[in-house]
C-alpha cells in the first residue's frame, strides 16, 4: 500500500517521479506528491489530492519543476483523511528534513506529545509527520549526520516504515531507511532509484538491491553505501531482476485484469517447468529435503485474502494426496491467537508480493517457535522469500491489476506439485499415479487456453447481471473453496455484494436470503459430490433463485436445472480449482466493465497489504 519513488542523477527528476508513481498506481492511493531539489536551492513540495493526473496537471508533467534530485509518494489515508494538508512529501518546520513514508508509526502520539514540548508544530494529522520532526530533532541535537539521526529515529520508532529522506544540508544525496515495509534502491550508470516496487523503476534499471530491516541506505548519483543500525558501513549483494518493461504495460488489452487473466496458461507452464525435470519434481531449488518432508506431522497454511482461498484448496489437495493434517490459517488471525505450534509443523507462507504484513509477522512467529518455514510467493528477494527457510518462486510474472488472477493460478500449481512430491516421498502416491498426476499436471496449461476461446458467452451473460444487488456461490470440497475465490473475485471489482457458502450450509440460515432473481453460481467438479450440489442448487431454485452451473464436459444433465452453464475440460479432480476459476476471474471482469468501473484498481483496495 502507498508507493514511494525516489531518483537522483543528472536529468531532470519530476518527470522521472512521475512516470515511477504511475507505475504504481495499482497499490491504492488517495492522494500524490513530489519534493525536488536543485542543488542548494530550496526544495519545491507540489501535493495533489486524488488522482495522479492532478499533479500532472499541475506541475506540466514534471517538466515544470527543475531538479535532479528528488522524492515522490502515492499516499493510501492510515492516520487523516485523504486531503492535500495530509498528502507527502512532508517537511520540518524550517524546511530541513523532507520524507516520504510507508508504513505506520504506533508511538506517533507518544512521540508527538514529547516533540511539541520540544517547540515543534504540527499541520496534518499523519503519522508521518512525527518522523519527518523526529529526524530533525536528533540532527540538530546531535549533529552527527543523516546516518546517525536516522539510526537514532528507527530506534524510538514503534511500528513499520520505508523512509525517503532529503536534507537541506545534503543536497546531492537521499537516504533511505526501512523496517518491514518494502524497498529497492537501483542503479543504471550516474543515477540512482528508489522504489517500493519494482515496476516504478523497471524502464530504468533491471539491477536492484533490497535494503533489509532496520538498514539505511546514503543514494548518490549512480552510488549506494548501506549501514546497519549501529551506523556501520555494510555490503549487499546486487539482484537482476528477470521481469522485462513491457509486463508493465497492457499490450493491447483494455485492462492489466484480462491481460493477465490472458498470461495464465504461460505462467502455469513456467511455475511446472521450473521444479518438473525429466518426468520427476524436483525440489532441491525449493531447499527441502526427503528426510524433512517425511518428518512433518502437520502443514499449518497462513495467508491472506486469494491466497488464502489457494491453501484452502491446498487443504484439500494434500490431505488427500500425502495424507498430511492441514490447517488454513488467516494470517492475521494466526498471529494474535497463540496458536498451538509444533517443532515438526512446517508453516506455509502463501503471498504473492513476499511483503504481507500479516503473512510476514505470521512467518517470524512461526521461526522464533523453531518451526520449518516455506514460503510461495512471486518476488524474488522480497521479505518473505529472504526470512523463509526455504522458498517455492512462482513464475507468474509481473502482476499489476489489483484483483489477483495469473499469481492465484501459479500459486495453485505450486501446491499441488507439493502435494504430489509429499505423497510420492511419504508413500501414499504410488509411482504409477505420480507419473499419471504429472502427466495431466502439464496438460492444465492448454485446457485453460482452450477455456479462455469461450470468453465471449461469459461476457454475455455477465451483462444481464451488471446490475444484481447479491450473488451467492456455492460448493462442496473442492468446489467450495473455487466458489471463495469466484465470489471475492466479484465483489472487489465489481462492488455486488458477494459470499460464498458451503452448499450444505444453506439450511443452515442462508437460504433465508434467497429470493426472486438472486443469482447462485454453483461449482459442480467434484464427482462424489456431484449430485449432492445440484439437489442443493435445486432447492434455491424453489425459492426464486437464478442459476449459473460451472461443471465439467459430460455433466449435461445439469442443464435441467440451470438458466445458463459453463463447461470446463476435465482434468483429475484435484486439480479442478485451476480450470473452474478461470471463467470466474471473466465473470468478475465482465461485470465490473460492464459496469464502467476501474477495473484495475477498485476503490478501497491495494495491490500489496504491507502495512496492518
Amino acid at each position: 500500500m502507498c508507493g514511494i519513488v525516489g531518483f537522483i542523477g543528472n536529468t531532470q527528476a519530476a518527470p522521472i517521479l512521475l512516470d515511477g508513481l504511475s507505475k504504481l498506481e495499482y497499490r491504492g492511493y488517495d492522494s500524490a506528491g513530489i519534493a525536488v531539489r536543485d542543488g542548494e536551492k530550496e526544495a519545491k513540495i507540489i501535493k495533489a489530492k486524488g488522482r495522479l493526473k492532478i499533479l500532472a496537471e499541475k506541475t506540466d508533467n514534471g517538466k515544470a519543476v527543475i531538479g535532479d534530485c528528488g522524492i515522490g509518494h502515492t499516499r493510501w489515508a492510515t492516520h487523516g483523511e485523504p486531503s492535500e494538508e495530509n498528502a507527502h512529501p512532508h517537511a520540518s518546520d524550517d524546511g530541513n528534513i523532507i520524507a516520504v513514508h510507508n508504513g505506520i508509526i504506533e508511538n506517533y502520539l507518544e512521540l508527538k506529545e514529547k516533540l511539541m514540548k520540544r517547540g515543534y508544530s504540527f499541520c496534518s494529522q499523519t503519522d508521518t509527520e512525527i518522523a519527518v520532526k523526529l529526524i530533525d530533532y536528533y540532527i540538530k541535537k546531535y549533529n552527527e549526520g543523516p546516518v546517525d539521526a536516522l539510526a537514532r529515529a528507527m530506534t524510538r520508532i514503534r511500528g513499520s516504515y520505508a523512509l525517503a529522506v532529503l536534507f537541506k544540508d545534503y543536497p546531492e544525496e537521499i537516504y533511505v531507511a526501512r523496517k518491514d515495509s518494502p524497498m529497492i534502491i537501483g542503479l543504471s550508470g550516474d543515477a540512482s532509484y528508489i522504489a517500493s516496487d519494482v515496476p516504478a523503476i523497471l524502464k530504468y534499471t533491471n539491477k536492484v538491491y533490497y535494503i533489509g530491516n532496520m538498514e539505511i541506505a546514503k543514494l548518490g548519483k549512480g552510488t549506494v553505501t548501506f549501514y546497519n543500525i549501529d551506523r556501520e558501513e555494510i555490503t549487499k549483494e546486487l539482484t537482476e531482476i528477470m521481469w522485462d518493461a513491457e509486463a508493465a504495460e497492457k499490450g493491447g488489452y483494455e485492462h492489466f485484469m484480462i491481460k493477465e487473466i490472458h498470461e495464465q496458461p504461460k505462467a502455469v507452464q513456467d511455475t511446472i517447468n521450473s521444479v518438473v525435470k525429466d518426468g520427476k519434481i524436483d525440489l532441491s531449488g525449493v531447499g527441502l529435503t526427503d528426510e524433512e518432508i517425511r518428518k512433518i506431522n502437520q502443514i499449518i497454511i497462513v495467508a491472506c485474502g486469494s491466497a488464502y482461498h489457494v491453501g484452502v484448496v491446498a487443504q484439500y489437495v494434500i490431505e488427500d494426496l500425502a495424507r498430511i493434517p492441514v490447517r488454513v490459517e488467516l494470517a492475521s488471525e494466526f498471529r494474535y491467537r497463540n496458536p498451538l505450534l509444533d517443532p515438526n509443523n512446517l508453516v506455509v507462507i502463501i503471498s504473492q508480493s513476499g511483503e504481507t504484513a500479516d503473512s510476514l509477522a505470521a512467518l517470524r512467529l512461526a521461526k522464533e517457535n523453531g518451526l520449518k518455514t516455506l514460503g510461495i510467493v512471486n518476488v524474488v528477494g522480497s521479505s518473505i522469500a529472504r526470512e523463509a527457510d526455504n522458498v517455492f518462486y512462482t513464475l507468474a510474472g509481473m502482476e499489476i491489476a489489483v484483483a489477483t488472477t495469473k499469481a492465484y493460478s501459479t500459486q495453485l500449481i505450486a501446491s499441488y506439485l507439493l502435494a504430489i512430491q509429499f505423497g510420492l516421498i511419504r508413500g501414499t502416491v504410488t509411482e504409477e499415479y505420480y507419473a499419471a498426476l504429472l502427466e495431466e499436471i502439464q496438460t492444465i496449461p492448454e485446457k485453460i487456453a482452450k477455456i479462455l476461446e469461450d470468453k465471449e458467452r461469459i461476457q454475455w451473460f455477465a451483462a444481464k447481471f451488471a446490475n444484481a444487488r447479491d450473488v451467492f456461490f456455492i460448493g462442496r470440497g473442492i468446489d467450495y473453496a473455487i466458489s471463495l475465490e469466484g465470489s471475492l473475485k466479484m465483489k472487489e471489482i465489481s462492488y455486488i455484494h458477494s459470499e460464498a457458502y458451503a452448499a450444505g450450509e444453506l439450511k443452515h440460515g442462508t437460504i433465508s436470503l434467497i429470493e426472486d432473481g438472486v443469482l447462485v453460481i454453483g461449482v459442480l467438479t467434484q464427482s462424489a459430490l456431484y449430485e449432492k450440489t445440484v439437489s442443493n442448487m435445486v432447492e434455491v431454485k424453489s425459492r426464486g433463485a437464478y442459476l449459473m452451473g460451472l461443471t465439467t464436459y459430460g455433466n449435461y444433465s445439469i442443464e435441467d436445472t440451470n438458466d445458463f452453464t459453463v463447461y470446463i475440460p476435465r482434468t483429475d479432480e484435484h486439480f479442478a480449482a485451476s480450470l473452474a476459476v478461470v471463467p470466474l476471474q471473466l465473470m468478475g471482469y465482465y461485470v465490473s466493465v460492464a459496469k464502467g468501473l476501474d477495473v484495475d484498481k477498485p476503490r478501497n483496495l491495494a495491490k500489496s497489504v504491507t502495512v496492518e
